[in-house]
């Protein structure tokens, strides 16, 4: 069976394969879940925004729309708002939620990688844990950086390494009995941990002509409804993503099993974790 066409151009093609089917459709059915576990960067982001006044603001890797959206009710009319991602899908959902909410935003699908925005230029690009996913970033960040006002503001979130964040591969250690085949992590490839080693992060900055690169460790509190837990780890990550994939009777066992793994996050209804990431920002250079 011949594969289906990729909805957008783009050099990154096992990303997009992976957000246009399988990774996509699980954050659109666990989205509610998703905004409320990340609203508290979501509140970084747009605080951060008002902070700066800007009249355009790119969203990179918007996802189903959450933080622009966000960024376009609280910035008003004045500020021009615009996401893009390049999964269809998520994009899709991302313009309806906006037209339910008559919130005036442009949703793109596109690979911010290779697109030559037209909505530009921008005074302040953002991203939500969107940017470690590009197969070649310093291109991608030059993309950005000539869709960008000189003088914009670049201001991200990305994620520190696996080893701070060991609620993230709770899952992945306690299912690895019953899934021996789970894909391995590489730490420069595109994905959760890509942008742990902030030397690398300022690197690929500067060489894609970004100026005054600030890197900053920031700890957030995040919370997730225990009732919600396993909807979470049955749809998310590579965990999740091989039990939708199979069909199998030790579903019930594998599931209780990651569960009782998370025990030590669990604090009576809620589940609790302190994620560990980084807080990124930089000036479009002249």
């Amino acid at each position: 069976m011949r594969p289906e066409p990729l909805p957008c151009p783009t050099d990154n093609p096992s990303q997009s394969a992976l957000w246009n089917g399988p990774s996509g459709q699980a954050w659109i059915t666990q989205q509610a879940v998703l905004d409320a576990l990340f609203e508290p960067f979501q509140t970084l982001l747009v605080d951060a925004a008002f902070a700066c006044g800007p009249s355009r603001v790119l969203d990179v890797g918007c996802g189903t729309g959450g933080t622009t959206l966000a960024l376009a009710t609280r910035l008003g009319t004045a500020t021009a708002c615009t996401g893009i991602d390049l999964s269809a899908p998520m994009i899709d959902l991302a313009r309806a939620r906006a037209r339910r909410a008559g919130v005036p935003v442009t949703f793109l699908c596109a690979d911010a990688q290779v697109h030559d925005a037209q909505d530009g230029p921008f005074d302040l690009i953002v991203s939500r844990f969107g940017v470690m996913f590009f197969s070649d970033p310093v291109q991608a960040f030059a993309r950005l950086r000539r869709a960008a006002r000189e003088g914009a503001t670049l201001c991200f979130l990305a994620w520190r390494s696996a080893a701070e964040n060991p609620f993230m591969t709770t899952a992945e250690r306690a299912a690895a009995a019953w899934l021996p085949d789970l894909p391995p992590r590489h730490l420069d490839a595109p994905g959760q941990f890509a942008f742990a080693d902030a030397q690398r992060v300022a690197r690929i900055l500067r060489e894609s002509g970004w100026a005054d690169v600030d890197i900053q460790p920031i700890d957030v509190p995040c919370t997730l409804p225990e009732q919600d837990l396993v909807g979470y780890l049955t749809h998310l990550g590579p965990v999740g993503l091989a039990l939708q994939g199979q069909a199998d009777m030790a579903h019930p066992a594998i599931i209780e099993h990651i569960r009782q793994a998370f025990a030590p996050y669990i604090q009576g209804t809620e589940v609790r974790v302190d994620a560990a990431c980084w807080w990124v920002t930089a000036r479009a250079a002249g």
